[in-house]
């Protein structure tokens, strides 16, 4: 039985580290370049049909398009209800809904 030092066992796991990240960032470089066709085509795709927002979530309206929510979406039911969707409390709110401080 061979016994090792811990920093050969170290180092070597290091340098496979290192290895599979190198591998990582050229998987994406070559993953971007075979990609840029069909990006070209969703981006025009995107221009001729006047898409609008990204649909981060499919849950309810306030989160699949937050940009077009307004106050009182998330309580539909009444005042006190809890949010009931989980994409809610994950998403912040959309600037333009956040109360104003008048400064007093």
């Amino acid at each position: 039985m061979i016994l090792q030092r811990k920093s050969d066992v170290f180092f070597s796991s290091l340098a496979v580290g290192v290895l599979l990240m190198c591998l990582i960032f050229l998987d994406a470089a070559v993953s971007q370049r075979l990609d840029r066709e069909v990006v070209r085509e969703r981006r025009e795709i995107v221009r001729v049909l006047e898409l609008t927002d990204l649909c981060l979530f499919t849950e309810a309206r306030y989160t699949r398009h937050p940009s077009m929510a307004d106050l009182h979406t998330p309580f539909q039911d009444h005042p006190l209800a809890l949010e009931h969707f989980p994409s809610g409390s994950v998403m912040a709110i959309p600037p333009h809904l956040k109360l104003q401080d008048s400064g007093e």
